[in-house]
């Protein structure tokens, strides 16, 4: 059984920096991609990012693109995202998934992680 454990998250100034980690195990071959979803209360999951991570390619949204990256360890099973220049509008629980195929829409994740709570604040 995949189990994903996210951790890192906290409150922060608009500004300021972050880096979550998810740390997984039990993954099947199959499972090559690694995904960041975020969600507001009343509001639809977003992905924010994925990796491959046989080669390390990449994805992020546009709101996140040259502020946010995404890297993994796969010694150590674990992907990283490191959030930069972290605005308000990136308050949100921020969940790790593991699935089959590099995209990062919601249907595509079979395992997910329990959330880590990130508030950009003043």
């Amino acid at each position: 059984q995949v189990q994903l454990v996210e951790s890192g998250g906290g409150l922060v100034q608009p500004g300021g920096s972050l880096r979550l980690s998810c740390a997984g195990s039990g993954f099947a071959s199959r499972d090559y991609s690694i995904a960041w979803f975020r969600q507001v209360s009343g509001k639809e999951r977003e992905g924010v990012s994925c990796i491959n991570t046989r080669d390390g390619t990449t994805y992020y949204m546009d709101s996140v693109k040259g502020r946010f990256t995404i890297s993994r360890d796969n010694a150590k099973n674990t992907v990283y995202l490191l959030m930069n220049s972290l605005k308000p509008g990136d308050t949100a629980v921020y969940y790790c998934a593991a699935g089959r195929i590099w995209v990062a829409t919601m249907s595509a994740y079979n395992d997910w992680g329990q959330g880590t709570q990130v508030t950009v604040s003043s």
